[in-house]
Formats: structure tokens, C-alpha cells, sequence
């Protein structure tokens, strides 16, 4: 396996052993926002918006330009940062539904599970939207798998999406507060009263029927509010062990729904007060940290799931002057830049430079080579597929790049896309996430026209009839895309799609760690 690797050009050009620790083990928090975009950031050029508890990570760590979530939608991005694989080894491209099993393989080796085999206390708060059960959800009973038996000790949060049903909070094995005399009830027979939002942007309420108890629990405008309640209090519980803490924000995805003390507080509209209202989330942690005095022995690690969406908020902030991915091509679902080039804020006193930042080329889906060996734990063969250990960019300045290639991950798996070196290959044409024309969700070209944003494939808000059926860029030269160079580098073009083709008939994209 690794001499295939090495002759397809696959093994990464510095492999670093395992960086054993010596000091004790430190605590690690993950904040991973929903639907942020790389321009949503002070640190990365927002200016409508105030972020200076995210900023302060950027100051106080390590800002990373050049971070990638695996997939540009939110479900296989998750996937792919808990369980060291593509998400797409397992067909997911989509956001799940709400009964749809859990997707992780409960026998697989996943980040929270390394940790707590490393001595951690885990927990997860917030976004699940990796499925429960075996074969579907039981909304009623127990809802196992799910997060405890992917190795969480605890978990709080939403089961699902913030715009889709069932619209109530899960802790561990059930639905929080559920009142066994009021079942929930969903499909096409199902009667009783509805708990409709008062949002344009949700739907789909008239699936699930009954659980006023728990929905009553469930207040949009809170949920932001409770989660971080709920995880600063958690932190302080177990501040006197290794912990992991796991925030899976549901900031900011649709709809914009902050807590009146954050409305009107942006300069573009409720998207930008819902960022701003995350900006609070982070600064509550942060505060935590300190007064507990562990923030000098705490990784703490802030992202997003993909790029941002243009969806009504989106449109509204965009008119108000804000860049949602900044510079970048595209936006959530697609194979562009703009869908899975996300911030990542890193900070870790001592071990990482204050006020940095490196353009090395990391994922979310190095993040359990990179704790195993932090923690200083033997990987097996079978895990972590496609993660590499890239402690040495998080920490340090190494002469050679940590990672040379990934797989990029849009809506559509014709668009699978391949990362090398400065070069990004698309296999086909356009973006390949949403092609909506107009309305609630713009995207693809129909995006570009409105943003005028310019790539030399696309005109008019459609794709031209003279446009190559690939896609090739030199992102060293042209980061925002504007021009496919795949009639000059055919050559070039031919061997990136032969080596996408054959790491897609592999089990492992890198070699043991």
C-alpha cells in the first residue's frame, strides 16, 4: 500500500512521527460554527460585523488560511472531523433528515472516543445531524446509537438542523423533556397540533405532530443562549480531569433567529447579529477558561462545518456590503473555494505562537491523527483513513507543506474534487452544489450573477456553451478562481483526474500513521 501510494504521488513530503507529550494533558475544546463563512471573521476581513472573542483567538493563537472542512455540507463535514474519513467513503454528500440512523460506525475510532480512551472527559453541545439508531430514529424511546456510542460521555443539543423538524433538544438517549403521554408524531396519518415556526426559511413542520412538552422547551431565539449555558457549566464540572469539550454551534444557520439583546447590533441585517451572537458564545467559553485558570493548559480550536450560504440572509448581507467568504468563489455545497475554505483559529499557549498565522494546507479531517499524537496514541491500520498528524503547522513553522493533497468534497459526487499542491481540479463543470435561480437560495452560476463575481466559465448567470467540461485552477496565481486554465495544462488535468480516480478505489487516502 505504500509503495502505491508513493508511486500515485500520495505520500505527504514530510511524515513526522508522534509528538509524545510532556507536560500534562490538555484540555481541548472544539467550537465548530454552522454555515460560517472565511469572510465572516474580523480576522479574515469582515468589517459589518464585530467578532473580537474570535479576533482574540486569532491574537492570543494561530490563524490558518488555507483550512479546509472535507465537504462543503454540513453532515459529511461533520463525519469527516469526528472519524478521521472522508464522508464520502460512506456515500454521505447531503445533510441528513430527521429519520435518517446514525452514519458512524459505532466499532469505528472517532476523536471523542481516542480521547476517552486517553483519560478525557467528553461531551458534545449542540448540531448533531449525524443520525440516531439503526435503522431510523425512535423519537418516542431510546435514541441509540448516537453520540454516546461514538465515545461522548455526554450530549445536549439539537438532534437535527435548526430549519428542520422535529424542533426539540436531545441529552444522551431521548428527547429532552418529552412527556410520554404526548408522543411525537410524524407522517402523512399523523394528527394532532403542529407547532409551526414563525420563520419563512423553516419547514416542513407539518411532519411532526404532538411533543408540546418537549417543543415548548425548544425557543429559537434561545438556543444559542441555552447551549453555551449548558457547556460553560459542563467545563466547570470537570475542570479538575482532561476534558474535551465539543460546541457544535447552530449559529449561523438559517434562520437567522439571535436573541433580541443581539437584533439590530450588526451592520448587515440578522445574518450578521446571529455571527455577532456566536462571537458572544466563544467569549463565554473563553471567559470560563480563565476564571477557572485552565486557559493556559487548553487547545482551543474555532472553525466552521462550510463556507457560507447564500440564502436570503445571506443575499441581505451581501447588499449591506458584507462577503460572506470574502474573496472566494462560491458558497455552501460547492466545489469552490468559497464552499470549504473555512477559518480556523487555533490558540494553545506555549505550544503555539501568539498573533500567527500559516498558509500550510490542513483539514478537519486531520483532527484524530493530530490528537493521537498529541496524546501520544498508536493508530491501528483500519483508522483514520485519511487524516494526517499536522501538529507540526499547528505548532510550528516546518520548511516542508504537512499535507500536499486532499479530496474536496461539494453536493454532487460528480464534482468530487481534488486538491494538489496549488492546484485544484474540478471534474465537471460549474460548482456542483445548489443551481437555484432565484428566490429563498441562490447558488451556482445564478450565485455569481448576483454577486458579480467573475470566472471565465461562466456568463450571465449560466454556464457558457464554450466552457471546458472540467475545471483547473492555479490557486497560487488565482485564488479567487476567475480563470480555468485546463486548456493549458491538459496534461496536468489528465494525471490530477488519474490520481482523484484511483484514490477513490482505495480504503486509505495516506498510509498508517
Amino acid at each position: 500500500m505504500t509503495r502505491l501510494l508513493a508511486l500515485l504521488g500520495l505520500l505527504p513530503l514530510a511524515i513526522m512521527a508522534a509528538d509524545t507529550p510532556t507536560t500534562p494533558k490538555p484540555n481541548i475544546v472544539i467550537i465548530l460554527a454552522d454555515d460560517l463563512g472565511y469572510g465572516d471573521v474580523g480576522s479574515y476581513g469582515a468589517t459589518k460585523v464585530k467578532t473580537p472573542n474570535m479576533d482574540r483567538l486569532a491574537h492570543e493563537g494561530r490563524r490558518f488560511t488555507d483550512a479546509h472542512a472535507v465537504s462543503a455540507v454540513c453532515t459529511p463535514s461533520r463525519y469527516g472531523l469526528l472519524t478521521g474519513q472522508y464522508g464520502w467513503r460512506v456515500n454521505s454528500w447531503g445533510p441528513l433528515g430527521f429519520g435518517n440512523p446514525l452514519i458512524i460506525d459505532s466499532k469505528r475510532l472517532t476523536v471523542p472516543r481516542l480521547l476517552k480512551n486517553a483519560g478525557y472527559a467528553t461531551a458534545c453541545f449542540g448540531k448533531w445531524h449525524l443520525g440516531f439508531g439503526e435503522k431510523t430514529p425512535d423519537w418516542n424511546g431510546e435514541l441509540k446509537p448516537g453520540p454516546l456510542e461514538v465515545g461522548f460521555d455526554y450530549y445536549f443539543g439539537m438532534p437535527v438542523v435548526s430549519s428542520s423538524p422535529p424542533y426539540v433538544y436531545v441529552e444522551n438517549h431521548r428527547v429532552f423533556g418529552l412527556d410520554p403521554s404526548d408522543p411525537l408524531k410524524w407522517g402523512p396519518k399523523a394528527t394532532g397540533p403542529t407547532f409551526a415556526k414563525p420563520f419563512p426559511e423553516k419547514g416542513g413542520t407539518e411532519t411532526f405532530h404532538g411533543g408540546r412538552a418537549a417543543h415548548e422547551l425548544y425557543k429559537d431565539e434561545e438556543v444559542c443562549s441555552n447551549l453555551t449555558a449548558r457547556a460553560v457549566h459542563w467545563i466547570g464540572e470537570h475542570k479538575d480531569k482532561p476534558f474535551f469539550l465539543y460546541f457544535a454551534a447552530t449559529n449561523i444557520h438559517h434562520p437567522f433567529t439571535p436573541h433580541p439583546r443581539f437584533s439590530g447590533t450588526s451592520g448587515c441585517g440578522l445574518y450578521g447579529d446571529f455571527i455577532q451572537e456566536l462571537d458572544w458564545a466563544v467569549g463565554e467559553i473563553l471567559q470560563q477558561l480563565d476564571d477557572l485558570k485552565l486557559a493556559d493548559n487548553t487547545l482551543v480550536i474555532f472553525t466552521s462545518d462550510n463556507g457560507g450560504m447564500l440564502n436570503a440572509g445571506g443575499q441581505a448581507a451581501w447588499k449591506a456590503g458584507h462577503r460572506l467568504n470574502g474573496d472566494l468563489l462560491g458558497f455552501k455545497f460547492d466545489a469552490w473555494e468559497g464552499g470549504h475554505r473555512v477559518p480556523f483559529l487555533l490558540r494553545w499557549p506555549g505550544r503555539v505562537p501568539a498573533g500567527t498565522h500559516s498558509d500550510q494546507l490542513i483539514t478537519h479531517v486531520d483532527m484524530l491523527a493530530t490528537f493521537a499524537a498529541l496524546t501520544g496514541t498508536k493508530l491501528c491500520n483500519d483508522d483514520a483513513p485519511d487524516s494526517l498528524n499536522v501538529l507540526p503547522a499547528w505548532t510550528g513553522n516546518p520548511e516542508h507543506p504537512v499535507r500536499d493533497f486532499a479530496i474536496l468534497a461539494p453536493h454532487k459526487p460528480t464534482h468530487l474534487t481534488l486538491r494538489k499542491d496549488n492546484w485544484l481540479y474540478i471534474p465537471a463543470q460549474g460548482g456542483g452544489g445548489w443551481t437555484a435561480q432565484s428566490g429563498h437560495l441562490l447558488g451556482g452560476p445564478a450565485a455569481l450573477q448576483f454577486t458579480g463575481e467573475i470566472n471565465s466559465d461562466i456568463a450571465n448567470g449560466h454556464i457558457k456553451p464554450s466552457a471546458p467540461p472540467a475545471q483547473l485552477y492555479d490557486l497560487a496565481v488565482d485564488p479567487r478562481q476567475r480563470t480555468n486554465v485546463i486548456r493549458q495544462h491538459p496534461e496536468l488535468a489528465a494525471q490530477l483526474q488519474t490520481m482523484l480516480e484511483k484514490l477513490k478505489t482505495q480504503n486509505r487516502s495516506v498510509p498508517p500513521q
